[in-house]
């Protein structure tokens, strides 16, 4: 072993020529590995977070193999292993319950396991930040790849959308517009191959973020599951990890400030989701990284959307990869980017898309003919929301933007659900639909139930939108005039808790205004009548969660995982 690789971290474990050395090396070598293995190349761990119920990252079986290929290519030694999978589309009562969880998987797995550098394979929504999160509190050289956005949904010759379409759809039946026999025609041609959302939803979404912040590879956003680029970018991942290693390129250097505030005006100009915010917040938290929700507003106030995607738009990711991906987009964006911040291929962002181009100006739009003037994650506050509150302005109706309207509330998810479908719902569509206790300990875990389907009665009038308030959060594929993430939420005691039918509730979009029409001293005798609601469970994590989450505005991470513990090599385990 040379002076060099004895600096791994991995040496620790298959350099020494004793006792522990030789326990190391022979259970790992019953696998097949041979002696040259262990002669002190670099580790990398792949972290993956394949599983049958994710179906998102369901190819991620062989998505590692192309990252093991680059590794072995480049002199290393991949070591798979797994983490806690989250599966979007069916765990409950929310995959955002276990995103603090599988981070704590993630780190401490890196932390005791003989890894000198680590590659995260994400995906699915929750994936990707809890992936993220987990790594930064450990601090090695790490690259994220994704595993890409389906293909175009297909259905009666047109293209259709996961997510957006779903909700458009479902509303049609509802509405009486759409048979439920066509309806469940739609469903099998939506995800008719692997990847993730194809629309801009909170995995396509969070796949641009890792591009944005310097975190993946050129064109880890748009490249399609299925398109034999994204087995070659995986392979290419691998093999840059490698060199990371060797030159002790770390996430510190590459997750700066800077970083922060590019994905921040991306995530404006693509439309992105509005669960970048907490993910976000969380990962910078993770980084000791001072980012708030005034960080968002300011940054994405002239921001211009510039991507034509549903939900904001009308193309799908497929499209976009074939416009040019995410590297066209940002080199339209130009000087407002910090083009100097640093990425993980040891190349400056700037000089990454240099030589970008865009080939289809319909589906990312020039400067001069945006999707939306200012397209950026809009935060309003207000005695309903102190600590903030978020909308999308590119997914909402401009006129409803300053509305006042009586409040229509609904008290839990439960209440929702048996009452807004009844005739004699006292509801008109000047109304403000209100929904509590749906936040991070409310729920438990922070659910995206805020864009709230509307009444059969207001859709049967042709209105398809309606100012909506909750302390949920909401899929990115979806649209809406809606108020989400309301700091502190009603289980916390926050204002939303106090709000009763028939308040008048101002929405002021353009002053950042979201205010409560009620008397200071009636707020307060509410208030002493208040009491937290019961939790459904008392136990484990559940209890945990409940006990130890921050709220929306701190990006809902667990207050105990804020900053970082390092990577230092722990004591012998015999």
């Amino acid at each position: 072993m040379t002076d060099e690789t004895k600096k791994w971290r991995s040496a620790a474990w298959f350099g020494p020529a004793d006792r522990d050395g030789f326990i190391h090396r022979s259970w790992m070598r019953n696998q097949g590995h041979p002696s040259h293995l262990f002669d002190g190349r670099p580790v990398i761990g792949i972290c993956n977070t394949w599983s049958d119920l994710t179906p998102c990252n369901g190819h991620f079986r062989d998505l590692a193999d192309h990252v093991k290929r680059g590794i072995y290519e480049a002199g290393g030694f991949p070591v798979e292993f797994p983490v806690l999978s989250l599966g979007e589309t069916l765990m409950r009562p929310t995959t955002m319950m276990y995103r603090n969880l599988a981070s704590m998987d993630v780190e401490e797995s890196i932390r005791a396991n003989p890894m000198d550098g680590v590659i995260l394979l994400v995906g699915c929504d929750k994936t990707t930040p809890a992936l993220l999160m987990g790594a930064a509190s450990c601090d090695l050289p790490t690259l994220a790849v994704s595993g890409g956005p389906m293909l175009n949904g297909k259905y009666r010759g047109e293209d259709i959308g996961s997510g957006t379409s779903v909700w458009e759809f479902s509303e049609a039946v509802r509405a009486g517009e759409m048979s439920l026999q066509s309806f469940m025609e739609a469903e099998a041609g939506m995800s008719r191959s692997i990847g993730h959302c194809m629309t801009m939803g909170t995995a396509s979404t969070m796949a641009s973020m890792v591009e944005a912040l310097g975190m993946g590879l050129p064109q880890n956003a748009a490249t399609p599951a299925a398109d034999s680029r994204r087995n070659v970018l995986a392979h290419m991942a691998g093999r840059r990890i490698v060199d990371m290693v060797k030159e002790d390129l770390r996430m510190s250097q590459i997750l700066t400030k800077d970083a922060f505030e590019n994905a921040i005006m991306v995530n404006g100009a693509i439309g992105g989701s509005t669960n970048a915010v907490v993910h976000l917040l969380a990962l910078a938290g993770r980084m000791g990284i001072d980012l708030t929700l005034d960080d968002w507003d300011r940054l994405g106030r002239d921001i211009p959307t510039l991507l034509n995607l549903r939900p904001s738009g009308k193309y799908l990711m497929e499209d976009f990869f074939y416009a040019g991906g995410l590297p066209a987009l940002i080199k339209s964006l130009g000087d407002r980017l910090h083009t100097d911040a640093m990425t993980v291929n040891g190349r400056s962002i700037g000089e990454n898309v240099a030589d970008a181009e865009c080939f289809n100006d319909d589906v990312i739009l020039p400067l001069d003919k945006p999707l939306a003037e200012n397209g950026g994650i809009a935060v309003v506050r207000g005695n309903l929301a102190p600590l903030g509150a978020v909308i999308k302005p590119s997914a909402a109706t401009e006129a409803l933007m300053t509305h006042r309207g009586r409040a229509v509330v609904f008290e839990d998810i439960d209440d929702y659900k048996a009452r807004i479908d009844t005739p004699d719902l006292d509801i008109n569509p000047d109304d403000v639909m209100v929904l509590k206790n749906c936040g991070p300990r409310g729920y438990p875990g922070f659910p995206e139930v805020g864009n709230m389907a509307l009444p059969p009665k207001i859709l049967e009038q042709g209105i398809t939108d309606m100012v909506r308030i909750s302390d949920a959060r909401m899929s990115g594929t979806a649209y809406g005039t809606v108020v989400l993430q309301t700091a502190p939420e009603a289980a916390a005691g926050g204002t939303l808790a106090l709000v009763q039918n028939g308040d008048m509730i101002e929405l002021d979009v353009p002053n950042r205004r979201l205010h409560l029409d009620v008397p200071d001293d009636e707020l307060e005798a509410r208030k002493a009548k208040w009491s937290p609601p019961e939790p459904e469970y008392d136990r484990g994590y559940y209890s945990l969660y409940r006990d130890r989450v921050n709220q929306a505005d701190q990006g809902a991470d667990f207050d105990f995982l804020i900053g970082s513990s390092g990577a230092k090599v722990p004591k012998d385990s015999h």
